[in-house]
């Protein structure tokens, strides 16, 4: 199957809907605009720089109207868009730049000092400014010849966190982008008329796809978010009526402590989700009293990224679930012989369907492994209830094991989460003469609360077995992150090594 230019036929049908909204520049672009822009610098990739279907176009940008551009440009010249953490060093970009070895790179103005930088360690043939007219104008507006692309072509490179070593270039396709834009927008009932609002960085799965590529799908209207700031978020959803909304649980915590949500008007938002890592039921209660119902989803950077979604007349009473699987994709739980699990059973949650990707860049060998069989296998341990609702345990490298049971930090987390003092919480096993791990909690405190290692201690006592509760309390200013709001817990284990 080949894939269409949702783009062009926007700007065929629909031309004057308002398709882009950029928060920070105050830019506003037609679909008619959006696609002229991206024609522009489609032909400034091919008839200007020489790129060829399969060259690789890498980005170092903050979120703004031109990533999607971009995005988009490269669709039209069949080339494949790499997306780069500006959070990460220049050693750490280096390694990706080199691994990925584009011809083109766009650079924010913002990192003019990193792309000094990086000039001296990575041969890269062109370097262009995000978004610059200069560059645009020289472009045809006609664009390019139609590349022709297939739904198992590559559209981007995305790199893992790298919570565990090297990241590695995820391959998502134009049948994933497709396959998530179908089934996540059939599960919230997507439109034409909604409006969403993104604050997720755009060179992560999310913010590039969710709900960026299901409203581009759909013709709505995104609104783009330079970076996450409480009190602008809320004023943007009031300004610009959105309707869907997708955040990560950090930044639910962080509003639930710093916005006073009644000086806003978001009877707007019909659909409120979260993503990225686990969100405590505690959270989901919290938001429910006032008013606003979250819907927990699970996904992967290799599954385009969507793979559940509560529904929302169930987001309350599964609270910690995180729903059932999208259109036109399949799931199960398989132990590591290869043999599918039932209700109730915890192993590895295996995913597959058009959402799923071709496979790692450059790494043939890390491919095989996890697509073995047919199906992804996600390295989460998970299970489902008798109703078909999915929970993700923990991922299968954070359990530890204590006196000879498995300790899924999740759960215990989830429980410290109740403390009404306990802003954040992450909880690592760390080595125990007597009971080879015992669990170590790191909790943030709210702002102006106290708390001692002894209360968090007495807090589980009665809610979980007693091989679960944390031996050790730790209190910390803030959690270490990635940029998808995942706690990263190698570096806090490398941080709780170095002090011990």
């Amino acid at each position: 199957m080949y894939h269409s230019d949702w783009i062009q036929r926007h700007a065929e049908r629909t031309p004057d809907k308002l398709a882009l909204v950029d928060a920070h520049s105050g830019q506003q672009f037609t679909y008619a605009q959006f696609n002229e822009r991206a024609n522009r610098l489609a032909h400034v990739f091919v008839h200007q720089l020489g790129l060829q279907t399969g060259d690789r176009v890498s980005i170092l940008a903050h979120n703004s109207a031109d990533y999607y551009v971009a995005l988009f440009a490269c669709a039209k010249s069949g080339t494949i868009l790499n997306t780069l953490n500006w959070r990460l060093s220049v050693p750490e970009l280096e390694y990706i730049l080199n691994d990925c070895q584009p011809r083109a790179i766009l650079v924010d103005e913002a990192f003019a000092e990193t792309a000094v930088s990086l000039q001296k360690v990575v041969q890269i043939e062109h370097w262009l400014t995000v978004g610059d007219e200069a560059t645009l104008a020289a472009g045809d507006p006609t664009g390019v010849p139609d590349p022709r692309l297939r739904y198992e072509d590559t559209w981007a490179i995305l790199y893992t966190s790298g919570t565990t070593g090297r990241p590695k270039g995820a391959q998502v396709t134009y049948g994933n982008f497709f396959y998530n834009a179908v089934g996540m927008g059939q599960a919230i009932d997507l439109s034409s008329r909604d409006v969403n609002l993104n604050v997720l960085p755009c060179f992560h799965a999310g913010g590039l796809g969710l709900y960026a590529g299901p409203i581009f799908h759909t013709g709505g209207t995104l609104v783009v978010m330079r970076q996450f700031e409480p009190e602008q978020l809320l004023q943007l959803i009031e300004q610009w009526q959105v309707s869907v909304l997708l955040l990560v649980p950090a930044i639910y915590l962080m509003l639930a402590q710093t916005a006073d949500f009644s000086q806003y008007d978001l009877s707007s938002v019909r659909s409120w989700a979260s993503g990225g890592s686990s969100l405590p039921p505690s959270v989901v209660h919290d938001y429910a009293s006032r008013g606003i119902i979250i819907q927990q989803g699970f996904g992967m950077t290799e599954t385009g990224p969507t793979v559940f979604l509560v529904p929302k007349v169930d987001a309350v009473r599964k609270a910690g679930s995180v729903g059932k699987p999208v259109l036109h994709t399949d799931v199960c739980i398989m132990d590591r012989d290869g043999n599918l699990l039932g209700p109730n059973e915890v192993d590895e949650l295996c995913v597959c369907g058009g959402n799923v990707t071709t496979g790692y860049w450059n790494l043939p060998e890390a491919t095989a492994e996890a697509l073995r069989g047919g199906w992804l296998h996600s390295g989460d341990a998970a299970m489902y209830d008798d109703e078909g609702f999915y929970t993700i345990v923990d991922r299968w490298k954070d359990m530890f094991i204590s006196g000879g049971e498995n300790v899924y930090p999740a759960e215990v987390e989830n429980v410290i989460y109740q403390h009404p003092s306990v802003a954040e919480t992450a909880v690592i096993g760390i080595p125990d003469p007597k009971w080879q791990e015992v669990g170590l909690a790191l909790v943030v405190v709210k702002e102006g609360a106290s708390l001692t290692e002894q209360e968090v201690i007495d807090f589980c006592q009665g809610k979980l077995a007693r091989y679960k509760i944390p031996k050790q309390v730790r209190f910390m200013k803030e959690l270490p992150r990635t940029a998808a709001g995942k706690v990263l817990k190698r570096e806090l284990r490398e941080m709780v090594t170095v002090d011990s």
